[in-house]
């Protein structure tokens, strides 16, 4: 069951679920416990309609109908919609309801909830999750049922754990077996962690105990929220609304010094899951954790017991995971491409504050060496579009920004006389637009840079507010799917003035802007205790060409292999994204056409790729995670599990011993040597050879036209 919010400030995200308060694991408090011995289950909610929720309900719907830049109209058509989206909020791996429960909600509802809406009577929205919470009873107590007897791990058969695309079960039977599979692989999950039976069950116990309070916990509010946050998302990805609870919590978080890992997460089927990195956290500086990863036990500590943590109240986890800065706390973790019940790996971490100086803009030189000549590439990494915002409305004239920071660095490699350059945006999900444009303007002459269209339709030109550029030679952009927001609005420029090539993978296709509305202020009535505040998509970004950043991304140049998945990842893999669209170009003056020289640049880099151990051993870790991801079920056998892992982590060992050895390196001995070595950054240094390539096209025809103008 997912339901998330996001807001935005200074680079800084938090978000919420709709039934706990989700935080990026930074304020300062001590980890609590509690959740760990309290496994009660408690007496379920009450749930029954209150006039704030009315009055919330039918405020969302005006706005909606109102201000999102869709124009969607609340009828029949969005109440089907919607209720299909609310049962997949809630059942969305399909291991609660059957059949008949789906068939009777469509026959009751599929046209009421647009009414319920418009009412603010959530009877209906009630009745289903009772139903849901009825079947999570008899679900956990079946699984736990099935604890005390140890399963036969030496029978040939599988777990289905992918079923979005599989129907619903039958009926109790079909439901029955479905958990008793389920089961049978997470004790076979804790035993390959060299748990016994005894262990294995205590550990499930608790989980699915937890799991069970969790879902009984939820009450009214929590409801209500769950459902208005599904409406929200009906409508696209980036709107949502927050309770009054969770506004007061998100404003007192906000006024704390921040500490911790430097994480967003979110509670996704009974798992943490990591949403966002923060730049500038322990989290970012370390460098293994990746978004989708997914967090199943926390210790304190060196030596501090490992408490398993799937099935807990997002609330609780963050508890543990926070602390005092200078404490470790360690996170046992299962990557996001991996099958539920792998051990993952662990990973330590000291809790700090987020170091403003890693989120900063940094500088580093790359040496090429091509055909007897020695090349100096500069690079340079933007991890985020920031800016001191208080500083600046202050009138301090240095505060700090991006692009204060990016021109500083450009000048400090030109007394390095470096050949050409990278701006490195991979990872980069967007911040400040103002900084967008104002990078922009540093390598630009002036011009429109991006335009916005409103829900009623009216576009705004944004223009170049730099004076004066700060770099003409050589320029590449290196993207990859986490390059959002403002990150493609740069790209797009430096793409559709031809001022230099986009290299790496297509963008996330982040190119909504969203608007946040404070209920309170719209009505008459003294709510208590509030209304919440709703966030809306209310307006679209475009190029200067006219094309959306929405959706399609930006479509690098010259493609480089990636480890990210875009069928998994990005804007077009959200449901209920906005379309990409086009609207009328704006005049802006672009510099010679680059057609024949990407052309030049793609051959090159297609013939240097050839032989390449580097490009080589990452095509083959592509193809490897592929095949992982195609992966629906796992063995529930002991033996075939154990040779299935010992499998892959052996072909991940021989896939980088090929390297080293092509590469004249000594071979790693071990899975565990191998984790802990320095990985080569393979794209950064393709985007180098490519931007050299260019560097040495340009100076030829510099010499050419030079020549012919001699004569």
């Amino acid at each position: 069951m997912i339901s998330t919010l996001k807001l935005n400030l200074g680079g800084l995200q938090i978000l919420r679920h709709c039934t706990v308060f989700i935080a990026i694991s930074l304020a300062l408090c001590a980890p609590l416990t509690s959740a760990e011995n309290d496994n009660s289950a408690e007496v379920p909610s009450i749930l029954k309609s209150t006039p704030r929720q009315h009055e919330v309900s039918q405020l969302v719907a005006k706005f909606a109908e109102r201000a999102h830049y869709s124009g969607s109209t609340i009828d029949d058509q969005l109440s089907n919609q919607l209720l299909q989206k609310y049962i997949d909020d809630l059942d969305g791996g399909k291991h609660y309801f059957l059949q008949p429960d789906i068939t009777y909600f469509f026959s009751k509802y599929r046209y009421e909830l647009d009414d319920t809406l418009k009412s603010g009577d959530m009877e209906a929205v009630f009745d289903i999750f009772r139903l849901y919470r009825l079947r999570a009873q008899q679900r956990l107590t079946y699984a736990i049922s099935l604890l005390d007897e140890k399963p036969d791990f030496g029978i040939d058969e599988h777990y289905m754990f992918d079923r979005k695309d599989m129907p619903w079960p039958a009926d109790t039977v079909e439901m029955h077996e479905l958990w008793r599979q389920r089961t049978k692989n997470d004790l076979l999950s804790l035993t390959l962690t060299d748990k016994t039976h005894e262990q294995a069950k205590e550990v499930l116990t608790k989980r699915y105990q937890q799991v069970l309070k969790r879902i009984n916990q939820l009450d009214t509010d929590d409801v209500f929220e769950n459902f208005i946050n599904t409406f929200a998302r009906t409508l696209d990805p980036h709107s949502s609304y927050m309770s009054p609870r969770h506004s007061e919590e998100y404003r007192i978080q906000m006024s704390l010094s921040y500490q911790g890992i430097g994480a967003s997460l979110q509670l996704d089927d009974d798992y943490v899951t990591i949403l966002n990195i923060i730049p500038g956290g322990p989290a970012a500086i370390d460098g293994q954790m990746k978004p989708k990863d997914r967090i199943i036990s926390v210790g304190q500590g060196e030596e501090g017991t490992m408490v398993d943590v799937i099935g807990w109240q997002l609330d609780d986890v963050v508890q543990l995971i926070r602390g005092a800065s200078g404490t470790m706390v360690r996170l046992q973790i299962l990557p996001g491409e991996t099958a539920p019940g792998e051990a993952g790996y662990q990973l330590d971490l000291v809790r700090d504050k987020i170091k403003l100086e890693e989120q900063a803009a940094k500088s580093s030189i790359l040496d090429i060496d091509r055909d007897d000549q020695s090349f100096r590439i500069g690079t340079i990494k933007v991890p985020s579009f920031y800016q001191d915002f208080a500083a600046r409305s202050r009138g301090e004239k240095d505060f700090v920004s991006t692009t204060r920071d990016v021109r500083r660095l450009i000048g400090e490699l030109g007394t390095e006389d470096v050949d050409g350059l990278v701006i490195d945006l991979r990872g980069n999900g967007g911040g400040h637009l103002s900084e967008a444009m104002a990078l922009s303007g540093l390598f630009i002459e002036d011009g429109p840079i991006v335009q916005l269209r409103n829900t009623k339709r009216r576009i705004e030109v944004l223009k170049d507010p730099e004076p004066s550029t700060a770099y003409d030679g050589p320029l590449a952009v290196l993207v990859d799917r986490y390059s959002a927001s403002a990150s493609e609005i740069f790209a797009a420029a430096i793409q559709d003035y031809r001022r230099g090539i986009v290299i790496g993978q297509r963008t996330f296709g982040k190119g909504t802007v969203q608007n946040l509305y404070v209920l309170d202020q719209y009505t008459r009535k003294n709510a208590d205790p509030g209304l919440g505040q709703l966030t809306l998509t209310i307006g679209k970004y475009y190029r200067v060409t006219g094309d959306s950043t929405q959706h399609r991304g930006v479509i690098p140049d010259i493609e480089l292999p990636s480890l990210l998945d875009t069928d998994n990842v990005g804007e077009s893999s959200r449901p209920g994204a906005l379309p990409w669209d086009q609207i009328t170009g704006t005049q802006f003056s672009s510099q010679m056409p680059l057609d024949n020289t990407i052309i030049f640049l793609s051959e090159g880099q297609q013939v240097r790729s050839i032989g390449d151990p580097d490009l080589e051993y990452l095509v083959k870790d592509i193809a490897a995670l592929n095949e992982i991801r195609k992966q629906k079920s796992v063995s529930l056998n002991l033996e075939a599990r154990r040779a299935e892992m010992d499998a892959l982590s052996q072909a991940r060992l021989d896939r980088e011993n090929h390297r080293r050895a092509a590469l004249g390196l000594e071979p790693f001995e071990s899975s565990e040597e191998l984790d802990e070595a320095e990985r080569p950054d393979i794209l950064l240094q393709q985007a180098a050879e490519i931007v050299t390539d260019l560097t040495l096209l340009k100076s030829s025809q510099s010499a050419y036209l030079t020549d012919l103008s001699q004569h």
